[in-house]
């Protein structure tokens, strides 16, 4: 079983996880060389996916070894192309680079749905606080990922629609995995296409 938990910076996701997940975490990481990158054009598309595929392969791998997977972030990263083109902070082309790049992953089966998202919504002062209390991270771009936050919602509440029961919203406070069972249409292109026409467009679209 591959299980996501989301939220924006400074939820408590990564602290969840560390006490929820035990062997079966799979972290939240970065490459090493992505300030390194382009802002924009089909090959900043392209390096994400590729990223973002070796997280979901390393999802299986733990999937396979341990039974579950735990991942700090969602590897089907593509909200964070749709919630900055949302709030115009990239251009639409840009969103359809990712958009059409992370397709193709899934035709290939290089990427998928996970079969359990579990998403922690947080009030601005609430994640500010968590913010300024954890010495162990430093979070400079914290205002544009609470901005994100009402499209990180947004996209999951169009995936719950399209996968009942899938999202979960919360994190369970005793620190137990909901039990879950694989979803069938990890690699289904219908349903993402689906599930891609049914998110909210921008208003100025």
């Amino acid at each position: 079983m591959i299980v996501v938990v989301e939220g924006m910076s400074a939820a408590g996701k990564t602290t969840w996880c560390c006490q929820a997940a035990g062997d079966t975490l799979l972290p939240e990481t970065f490459p090493a060389d992505r300030h390194n990158q382009p802002l924009e054009g089909p090959e900043v598309a392209a390096y994400w996916v590729e990223w973002n595929t070796q997280r979901w392969r390393n999802a299986l791998a733990l999937e396979a070894s341990k039974g579950m997977a735990v991942c700090d972030t969602d590897p089907l990263k593509l909200h964070y192309s749709w919630g900055l083109w949302q709030l115009g902070e990239k251009q639409e082309a840009d969103w359809q680079f990712s958009l059409q790049e992370t397709r193709r992953a899934i035709a290939q089966r290089q990427l998928g749905f996970a079969d359990m998202v579990l998403i922690k919504p947080i009030d601005a002062s609430t994640a500010r606080h968590q913010m300024e209390t954890d010495i162990t991270r430093t979070r400079s771009r914290f205002d544009l990922h609470f901005r994100l936050q009402r499209f990180l919602i947004e996209w999951y509440s169009a995936l719950e629609a399209v996968f009942p029961t899938r999202v979960k919203w919360g994190l369970p406070k005793d620190f137990k995995i909901p039990p879950v069972t694989v979803n069938p249409g990890r690699y289904d292109l219908k349903a993402f296409d689906a599930f891609i026409a049914s998110l909210p467009k921008p208003l100025s679209s």
